[in-house]
């Protein structure tokens, strides 16, 4: 595949002789939002901490934002921008001194970190909260400057695990249009998701089932493939066929 950002091939995760991701191989193109899904157990969570230079794999190869996750991780790092359920802000810091502090861990420059500051609160509608502690901020907000920050660096690809938990379909439906907005400018989302309504905004989907992947294509191809009308009754057609349960 032309132009892509993430290239895995064969790559293979074991905790003695369990195989948590199972010879997986999928490449993804810049700019594109590509959605990674499974039940728990499947292997997602443990092939995306690969991705991201966090584990190294067992066997197999993957590149990501070019760089080979095994031998140059901390450049990956760099690279790429994360966001999970869990929120990865500090709630202690007010919003600017958040920008700030992950504007300087991603190494970019005081001056930079300063406008792109005044530019992002005012985009986001948050210039009256700059001063605000990040604690008081309501939950949509925080998921909003959360990703905000995962991108602040204008990273090649960002990785989001269940970035909209807890939060209403008004705000999940919000907080895509970001992910657009973010792909438009030809950053890389690579996300996983349990709302299966929230796949089908995804350019393609990959479906993983006891660590291999059961399928990948559009979500409409899916759907036209097991003769069903929307993504949940194609994960749950898979899902079905799934052996172990914890991940």
């Amino acid at each position: 595949m032309k132009g892509a950002v993430i290239a895995v091939e064969a790559l293979t995760k074991k905790f003695g002789s369990f195989v948590a991701v199972d010879h997986i191989s999928f490449q993804v193109e810049r700019g594109e939002i590509f959605g990674f899904l499974g039940a728990n157990g499947a292997g997602k969570t443990t092939a995306m901490r690969m991705l991201c230079g966090l584990s190294h794999p067992t066997s197999g190869h993957a590149t990501v934002a070019g760089f080979d996750v095994y031998r140059q991780a901390e450049d990956v790092k760099r690279h790429i921008g994360y966001m999970s359920q869990k929120f990865s802000l500090y709630n202690d810091l007010k919003v600017w001194e958040n920008l700030r502090l992950f504007g300087g861990i991603y190494g970019m420059k005081g001056r930079e970190i300063a406008v792109k500051t005044d530019r992002l609160l005012q985009e986001l509608g948050l210039e009256a909260e700059r001063g605000t502690l990040v604690a008081a901020l309501p939950l949509g907000w925080k998921q909003k400057l959360a990703f905000s920050v995962s991108i602040f660096h204008e990273p090649e690809v960002v990785f989001l695990d269940e970035p909209t938990g807890g939060v209403d379909p008004i705000t999940r439906r919000r907080f895509w249009e970001l992910i657009y907005q973010a792909a438009g400018r030809g950053i890389t989302v690579f996300v996983t998701t349990h709302y299966m309504d929230e796949a089908e905004y995804c350019d393609r989907v990959s479906i993983m089932v006891d660590g291999q992947i059961k399928a990948l294509d559009s979500p409409a191809n899916l759907c036209a493939r097991f003769g069903v009308s929307t993504m949940d009754d194609v994960f749950r057609t898979l899902a079905r066929e799934a052996v172990r349960k914890g991940d």
